[in-house]
């Protein structure tokens, strides 16, 4: 019998044509789950299958539709992230804050999807003022260099999207028993500076390594599921040579990357530190929602409100630190 061997496992004929089978039915990217409750907190999962005409995918954009608010954009490692900022046409609340702008569009730029494999893309967001029955769209630009393929058609009402030959990814909105109750307070990675939250108040232990000070030290709970996570802290350097942060560890993450992000011009960028944060003498560096931060990957359980996330802290001069970050709500209280 024909084989055919991928990621050390050999597969007998049936399986790759069952494979291949699946495939070819699930050849438009869609979300994993299309029903979402009315008036809740979701993460959106967009599963991108294939690239295009054989080129691999190098870029994702996705359009935020009205009632899909508050977004919040997974990181992926290996990829550069940018949100797109804009006016909503409504006012909607936000724990008693009336907002009126945020998200409108996610750039995942600059990554390496092979068309012979699968990735998915994850947007948590609040589904708010929209009715049962609704069907919202997010038109999706998949782009693999100079080819570009667009997921953006939507069937006019009552009509059938199983016709069309580029639908958009769909999420119909159901009512369900918790409508009107928000899971926001369970919300993961903060990126408050687009979303229009304050910055988290600091909290945790201050725990000294020769001249520099760490304090603050904290996360952000996390949904369910959910495999990335955001921590945060301030560096005091009080002595009279500069000083480097290199790089981070925590037993409760496959890795732990230290990120930038950067606002301009309604554009959120965020990017990895591959070389790390300068500790310059007599300065103080806070790690912060909405501009730098640690950013944990593959997280094992996410993190819980009241739970503590070890860290193992590399400088240059000061070596290893230990550091425990206490875990906040998702709004840092």
């Amino acid at each position: 019998m024909k084989t055919i061997k991928t990621f050390g496992k050999t597969l007998g004929l049936a399986a790759v044509l069952s494979v291949t089978a699946f495939a070819s039915a699930e050849a438009h990217v869609t979300f994993l789950d299309r029903e979402v409750t009315q008036d809740s907190t979701i993460l959106a999962t967009l599963q991108v299958p294939h690239g295009c005409d054989g080129k691999a995918t190098t870029e994702v954009r996705v359009k935020l539709p009205e009632g899909f608010v508050f977004a919040k954009p997974q990181p992926k490692a290996g990829w550069e992230l940018e949100v797109i900022k804009g006016d909503y046409q409504k006012t909607y609340d936000n724990h008693g804050d009336k907002v009126k702008t945020g998200a409108i569009e996610v750039r995942w730029k600059n990554g390496n999807l092979s068309d012979d494999f699968y990735d998915t893309f994850v947007i948590q967001g609040k589904v708010s003022g929209v009715e049962a029955g609704t069907s919202l769209a997010f038109p999706v630009t998949q782009m693999c260099g100079d080819t570009v393929t667009a997921w953006d058609q939507v069937a006019k009402e009552g009509g059938d999207a199983h016709g069309l030959k580029s639908p958009a990814p769909l999420l119909k909105v159901v009512a369900g028993e918790d409508h009107g109750h928000d899971h926001d307070d369970m919300a993961g990675m903060d990126m408050s500076g687009m979303a229009g939250m304050g910055a988290a108040a600091p909290a945790g232990e201050t725990v000294k390594a020769g001249d520099l000070e760490i304090s603050g030290g904290f996360a952000k709970a996390m949904l369910p599921g959910q495999p990335v996570g955001g921590g945060f802290f301030t560096v005091k350097n009080n002595g009279q040579t500069d000083d480097r942060l290199l790089s981070v560890s925590s037993p409760a993450a496959g890795e732990v990357q230290i990120h930038e992000m950067v606002t301009k011009d309604n554009v959120m960028r965020m990017r990895q530190l591959k070389d790390g944060i300068a500790i310059a003498a007599g300065e103080t560096v806070k790690l912060e929602p909405g501009n730098l931060h640690l950013m944990f990957q593959k997280v094992k359980t996410p993190f819980k409100q009241g739970d503590t996330v070890p860290v193992t802290l590399t400088f240059e001069k000061a070596g290893k630190v230990d550091l425990v970050l206490q875990v906040l709500s998702a709004q840092g209280k």
